[in-house]
């Protein structure tokens, strides 16, 4: 077997690893919210599927794809069939710049694991989580409904202003770093996390991501009680579906994201990286759900205020801080 061979063929097996560990994870991930929320209000949760309800995925599953697909009459066609993939692709490209391990060998072949090792690998993940803005817009524009163009205008506002802030807080990695590829990120940790030098970029960073996903206490673009479900209200079966599935996607990736750019990525002692790597990201996962369960939703003005009047210009002071830090060095 040549080199360029053994090359596809790990590059086939990584790419195949990770989505299926994604999507999986993504689906057991939705399980996992609903017992732990039922832990924290003392219900049972879904138990009824399967030894302790570990089927129940599984039967939301069949559920969505044998609903009926509806479309609205006068919506726009090509349109609102795109906006559900425009919801999921991107968070699941986003992954494949994270390195999620030490590099092993492999026949006598140093392979790191990590998908695409981009020198621009934190300007790709800023480039795909701007795209992903697109399967709100689209979703709400395309339905030719009013109440689901008014949930992707508040979506568009909201991920457009907390993508600053999150744009922003990343400043001072690549400060520390000097360098955009993330491997190089997780390197530069060696020493010492970056959420230890930089907590207030983590701060903003975390406080961002959970606005990016969408998730209580900024679940403005899905506010049921006022929207009837927001952009994605003229939506059924697995299209339905696919909204929720890139969101919960979405979570475990920007978790991978905050373990690489504030917890060393996969570095630790005693534990293999790969179990690292795990245990930082599904406890940001836990942290997502805990706060779910704990906060109200805020209103559309104290979200747009927080974000524009408190995280963005503290995200750049914080920039000038770190620059005036490293002048001194």
């Amino acid at each position: 077997m040549n080199a360029t061979t053994l090359d596809i063929l790990i590059f086939l097996a990584k790419l195949g690893l990770v989505f299926f560990v994604v999507l999986t994870a993504a689906a057991y991930l939705v399980f996992a919210e609903r017992r732990i929320l039922a832990w924290m209000q003392d219900r049972h949760g879904p138990n009824r599927v399967g030894p302790q309800g570990l089927l129940q995925p599984l039967a939301d599953l069949i559920k969505l794809l044998t609903k009926e697909d509806f479309r609205p009459k006068d919506a726009d066609k090509w349109l609102f069939y795109l906006a559900p993939a425009m919801a999921a692709i991107p968070a699941i490209m986003i992954f494949s710049v994270i390195p999620f391990g030490a590099p092993v060998s492999i026949l006598g072949q140093n392979v790191p694991l990590q998908i695409a090792d981009l020198n621009v690998g934190l300007l790709f993940f800023m480039a795909l989580s701007a795209i992903a803005v697109y399967g709100v817009a689209l979703g709400g524009w395309a339905s030719n409904s009013k109440y689901a163009l008014l949930g992707s205008i508040r979506g568009l506002a909201q991920l457009i202003s907390y993508e600053l802030s999150m744009g922003l807080s990343l400043v001072p990695v690549v400060m520390l770093a000097r360098s955009f590829r993330m491997s190089e990120i997780v390197a530069a940790q060696a020493g010492g996390w970056f959420i230890i030098y930089q907590p207030l970029a983590f701060a903003i960073f975390l406080v961002s991501i959970i606005a990016e996903c969408k998730r209580v206490p900024f679940d403005i673009p899905e506010a049921e009680g006022e929207l009837v479900a927001g952009f994605h209200t003229e939506y059924s079966g697995m299209r339905f579906g696919l909204f929720f599935v890139g969101e919960y996607i979405n979570i475990i990736v920007l978790g991978g994201l905050a373990t690489t750019f504030f917890l060393g990525g996969w570095q630790g002692p005693l534990l293999p990286p790969v179990a690292w790597f795990s245990l930082k990201t599904l406890a940001f996962v836990f942290i997502f759900i805990w706060v779910r369960g704990t906060l109200p939703r805020l209103r559309y003005d104290q979200l747009m205020h927080f974000g524009w009047k408190f995280l963005t210009p503290l995200a750049l002071l914080n920039i000038l801080t770190t620059g005036w830090f490293l002048t001194l060095r």
